[in-house]
C-alpha cells in the first residue's frame, strides 16, 4: 500500500510540473502581448496580382455570400477570386461563375484543405500571380485587406498572418468561441510577434508569396492539420511570418457544443501527430539555434485551454481532500495563474458586452465537448469532418 501511495504522490508531482510548464508558457506570451504591435502600412508604390482563394467542401449558400463579398473588395491592384469547388451543387457552380469567379473543381477519395489547395494552385501557376491569400469559406476580408497584405509583401513579407475575428455572435457559444480566437490572437500571434517571434498561422487569413505558397503545399501531405504543417516548414526554412494584428478577417464562430467538438477533434488530431512528428526534431533544431522550429513544437506539448483549465479547476478542489502529491498552495496558484491569463488576453470590448457573462455558463459545456474530442480522435482518420458553416453576416461583431 506504501508504494501505491508513493506512485501517486510522484504521478502528482510529475503532472504539477506539466501543468506548471503550460501555464509558466501561456502567461509568459500573454504578457507579451500587452505591448503593442507598430501599425500596418497599406500603402505601395505598385501592386502585386493577388489570388484569393476559398477551399470549399459542401458549403454552396454560404460560399455564394462569400464571394459575392470579396469581389466587392476594394484593391488597387488586379486580384481574382477562386473557389475551390468541392463537393458543391451545378447550380452553384454556374452561379459563382456568372458572378465573375474563377472556380476549379476537384475530386478526392479523401478531402483535405491541402490536396484542395495545392491542386489550384498548380492549375493557376502560369497566370502570373505574386500572391496567394487564404480564406475559409465563411470568412470575409476586413476594409484595406489587401492593401494592406500588398505592402507587407512589398517590404519584403513571404507569408502574412491576418487579425482573424468574429463575425456572429449569435449564441452564447458563438461568443464563447469567439473569446477563445481572440485569446489564440493574443497568445499565439501578437505575443510571440512581440517577442520577434512568427505567430501561428490559423489555417485562414493568410497570404504567401505565390511560388513559396507551392513549394510549401507540395511538402504538406495528407494531414488535416495544413496550417501547422505549414508552420513547421516554414520555421525549417527560417522564412518570417509577419503578423498584422490591425487588419482583420472576419470568421464565422461555432453556434453549439456539437459543432464546437467536431472542429476541437480535428484540431486534436493534428496537435498530436505533429507532437510525436516533431518532438525530437524540435529539440535537434534548437540545439542548431533554430528557436523558431523548437517554439513550434513547444505548443505541441500544450494542453488545450479549456481542458488545462478544468482539470486545474479539478486539481485544486482535490487538494483540499488529499494529502498526496503537491499542497492546495500550488494547485490554487496554478488555476488563478490560468483564470489571470484569460482574463487579460480576452479583449477589453467584450467586458463591455453582457453576453460575455452569459457565455461564462458555456464553459462546462466546452470542457465535455473537449473530453469529448480527445476520445474522438481516431474519426478523423476516416473522415473529413469539416466544420458546418452558415450564413451568419457580420451581425453582433464589433472591432
Amino acid at each position: 500500500m506504501e508504494l501505491i501511495y508513493k506512485t501517486i504522490h510522484l504521478l502528482l508531482w510529475i503532472l504539477a510540473a506539466y501543468l506548471s510548464f503550460n501555464c509558466l508558457y501561456l502567461a509568459f506570451f500573454a504578457f507579451a502581448g500587452l505591448f503593442p504591435l507598430p501599425g500596418t502600412q497599406k500603402h505601395a508604390t505598385d501592386y502585386k496580382k493577388i489570388a484569393v482563394l476559398f477551399p470549399t467542401y459542401h458549403a454552396d449558400e454560404v460560399i455564394i455570400e462569400s464571394a459575392r463579398a470579396a469581389l466587392a473588395h476594394d484593391y488597387e491592384g488586379e486580384f481574382e477570386i477562386v473557389a475551390i469547388a468541392d463537393g458543391l451543387m451545378p447550380e452553384t457552380i454556374e452561379q459563382l461563375k456568372a458572378m465573375g469567379v474563377e472556380v476549379i473543381e476537384v475530386f478526392f477519395e479523401k478531402s483535405t484543405k491541402g490536396k484542395a489547395l495545392l491542386y489550384a494552385i498548380e492549375k493557376l501557376k502560369n497566370r502570373g500571380f505574386d500572391i496567394a491569400v487564404v480564406l475559409d469559406v465563411d470568412n470575409l476580408m476586413g476594409p484595406a485587406c489587401l492593401q494592406a497584405i500588398n505592402s507587407s509583401f512589398h517590404q519584403g513579407a513571404k507569408v502574412v498572418q491576418l487579425h482573424r475575428t468574429a463575425k456572429n455572435l449569435n449564441t452564447s457559444f458563438a461568443f464563447l468561441d469567439a473569446c477563445n480566437e481572440e485569446v489564440n490572437n493574443h497568445i499565439y500571434r501578437k505575443g510571440q510577434a512581440v517577442l520577434g517571434l512568427s505567430p501561428a498561422l490559423i489555417g485562414s487569413g493568410m497570404a504567401f508569396d505565390y511560388s513559396y505558397f507551392y513549394t510549401l503545399l507540395k511538402n504538406v501531405g495528407d494531414t488535416v492539420g495544413e496550417d501547422k504543417k505549414m508552420d513547421f516548414l516554414i520555421a525549417s526554412d527560417k522564412v518570417k511570418v509577419s503578423y498584422l494584428n490591425d487588419i482583420f478577417v472576419y470568421d464565422e464562430k461555432v453556434s453549439s457544443a456539437s459543432v464546437f467538438t467536431t472542429q476541437r477533434t480535428r484540431w486534436i488530431a493534428s496537435q498530436i501527430e505533429f507532437l510525436r512528428t516533431y518532438t525530437m526534431v524540435g529539440i535537434r533544431e534548437l540545439f542548431k539555434g533554430n528557436v523558431e522550429f523548437f517554439n513550434k513544437t513547444v505548443q505541441t506539448m500544450l494542453m488545450p485551454r479549456i481542458l488545462l483549465l478544468g482539470l486545474l479547476f479539478i486539481m485544486a478542489f482535490q487538494s483540499f481532500f488529499n494529502p498526496l502529491g503537491p499542497g492546495k498552495g500550488l494547485w490554487l496558484t496554478l488555476f488563478m495563474s490560468i483564470c489571470l491569463t484569460l482574463l487579460i488576453s480576452v479583449p477589453g470590448r467584450f467586458y463591455r458586452d453582457k453576453r460575455l457573462y452569459l457565455a461564462i455558463w458555456q464553459i462546462p459545456r466546452a470542457m465535455i465537448g473537449m473530453v469529448i474530442a480527445l476520445f474522438s480522435i481516431g474519426k478523423v482518420k476516416k473522415s473529413n469532418l469539416a466544420t458546418p458553416h452558415q450564413n451568419t453576416g457580420t451581425g453582433g461583431n464589433k472591432t
